[in-house]
């Protein structure tokens, strides 16, 4: 009789510890549903340009298992010329609603995602803000040791994920790497946190400037180039 109740209490035990390993693991990955990410590449601020940019958000997304019928684009900004019209971030990405790797819902419009009508109403913070493989990037904070902050994501946005106005004081110069396609350590580039992480602006999309537009200028101010992408439709 005692040894039933000590194989019983031992079937608890591990029933109990699955039930919490359960709870505690990821849930799987969702391609078909996915419509947002963070690329899981590195790179400069030489992305080729928006369409270069929108390239890589189509290939790492066919990669991960993305329906091939899906239109990627890069929620990156452009900053116009006299010559040459500005491109806002947000009229690039559709309406929403937008899906990460493993189903969590983002935004469910364009208004959510920007705060127009409630700021902070979209769920974009490190948990959320995964790459097409739904992995976690490295954060400001609970990262491993050794590993570096890589919370700096690429926009040239406005915190309306619009353009900055070119060649004014407010705007600072340049804030797209020269468009997205200078890799320069003297340009620069907005970006965001995607942890919500900082000494003086955690918007998610409009935080600060870059120290340069080199993989390695990018580097020592938290970053990796890595930039998010949604799907149109």
């Amino acid at each position: 009789m005692n040894r039933q109740i000590i194989l019983a209490a031992i079937a608890a035990t591990l029933l109990g510890t699955a039930a919490v390993m359960a709870a505690q693991a990821p849930a799987p990955l969702t391609p078909d549903r996915m419509s947002f990410f963070v690329t899981g590449e590195k790179h400069s601020g030489n992305l080729g340009g928006l369409a270069g940019a929108d390239a890589i958000c189509q290939r790492l997304a066919q990669a991960a298992g993305s329906p091939a019928t899906r239109v990627w684009r890069a929620y990156l900004s452009t900053q116009g010329t006299p010559q040459t019209p500005s491109v806002n971030a947000r009229d690039r990405i559709g309406n929403g609603p937008w899906f990460n790797s493993r189903g969590v819902m983002i935004a469910g419009s364009l208004a959510d995602l920007h705060g127009d009508v409630q700021r902070d109403s979209n769920l974009i913070f490190v948990e959320t803000a995964l790459t097409e493989k739904g992995e976690l990037v490295p954060a400001r904070v609970g990262r491993a040791e050794g590993v570096n902050n890589e919370h700096d994501m690429l926009t040239g946005s406005d915190s309306h994920g619009r353009a900055f106005p070119p060649g004014t004081a407010s705007a600072g110069g340049d804030r797209t790497c020269k468009n997205w396609t200078s890799d320069s350590a003297e340009d620069h580039a907005m970006i965001g946190h995607h942890d919500r992480q900082s000494q003086w602006n955690t918007s998610w999309n409009s935080s600060h400037t870059t120290a340069g537009c080199s993989a390695e200028a990018l580097v020592t101010t938290g970053g990796a180039g890595r930039f998010y992408c949604f799907a149109t439709n």
